[in-house]
């Protein structure tokens, strides 16, 4: 597929759009920085502004395709995963200003080159936990796609208008568009970095409902969406399949969760923040644990 792809630069993006080549697309990244990755072609352009965003969805990738003397290629679909990534970067109006007018700018331009098939990045934060001002507590466990998301923050809130704006375009003209509720991503690296942490103070991961997704497990998810057709719009929580602490699903309940209604029996180790619609509707099965890089011995 020929594939454009907004914030392939990111944290998520740069392990994301490797692993699409690697899977035999064609990518275009556009950001505001270029991605340095055999096979990439990159477009410096900001989302906030239509018109540049017009024109890259309707331009050559390379110059390579000028050989082809066809004109320019149509593009099969679009992954949309610029944004200011979190709170406490920009200015709270900033982040939400980015955030929404980039993606509306995003799908926009797409549907009305001809796209039909767009995959947007939503968020964990919708639910209202990440970055609540003090503790906020899941309205049930585990937290499925139906829980309610009411956030707080400038940040959640983007990307709740966001699945609003792609829900709406989706009505009116039909196409697939699809939101990843993107879980906490770690990069490979960040295991043996990181998790050791969290091993010792499983506090750390309470505002990230314990969970976790692996980059490369994203980019299966991605990849997946990319397969699946005639869904229309919906969103997916994405997710490895285990908590991101050394305690079991019992321990965490007992400690953080004791109050909290329980809509089903769990695993011990199945993660709270479940993914259980990607693998139903998707055949997503996320293939790495923290477990298989970090000895839990070592916390």
């Amino acid at each position: 597929m020929r594939i454009l792809f907004t914030g392939g630069s990111g944290k998520a993006g740069r392990h994301v759009v490797p692993y699409l080549i690697g899977q035999g697309h064609q990518v275009l990244n556009v950001d505001l920085e270029p991605l340095d990755h055999p096979g990439v072609d990159n477009r410096i352009a900001d989302i906030t502004d239509a018109g540049q965003i017009f024109d890259v969805m309707q331009s050559y990738a390379n110059l390579g395709e000028l050989e082809q003397g066809e004109g320019i290629a149509a593009l099969d679909a679009v992954v949309h995963f610029a944004a200011i990534p979190r709170i406490l970067i920009k200015p709270d109006n900033e982040t939400f200003r980015v955030n929404t007018m980039g993606t509306y700018n995003v799908i926009d331009a797409a549907l009305k080159a001809g796209v039909r098939k767009v995959i947007f990045a939503s968020s964990e934060t919708t639910y209202g936990i990440c970055f609540a001002d003090g503790e906020m507590k899941p309205q049930y466990i585990p937290i499925d796609e139906e829980h309610p998301t009411v956030p707080h923050d400038s940040y959640a809130m983007s990307k709740v208008c966001n699945e609003a704006t792609a829900r709406s375009f989706q009505a009116r003209t039909g196409a697939d568009i699809y939101g990843l509720r993107i879980n906490n991503v770690i990069e490979p690296d960040e295991y043996a970095r990181i998790f050791p942490n969290f091993i010792d103070d499983p506090d750390q991961r309470r505002r990230n409902i314990f969970a976790y997704i692996d980059a490369r497990d994203l980019g299966q998810m991605v990849a997946r969406c990319l397969q699946v057709d005639g869904l229309g719009y919906e969103v997916f929580n994405v997710a490895n399949d285990d908590h991101s602490v050394d305690r079991t699903t019992d321990e965490l309940i007992g400690h953080y969760y004791r109050e909290v209604p329980k809509t089903r029996e769990m695993g011990q180790n199945e993660t709270f923040y479940t993914n259980k619609k990607a693998r139903d509707m998707l055949g997503f099965v996320p293939e790495h644990s923290w477990r298989d890089y970090v000895d839990p011995a070592a916390g």
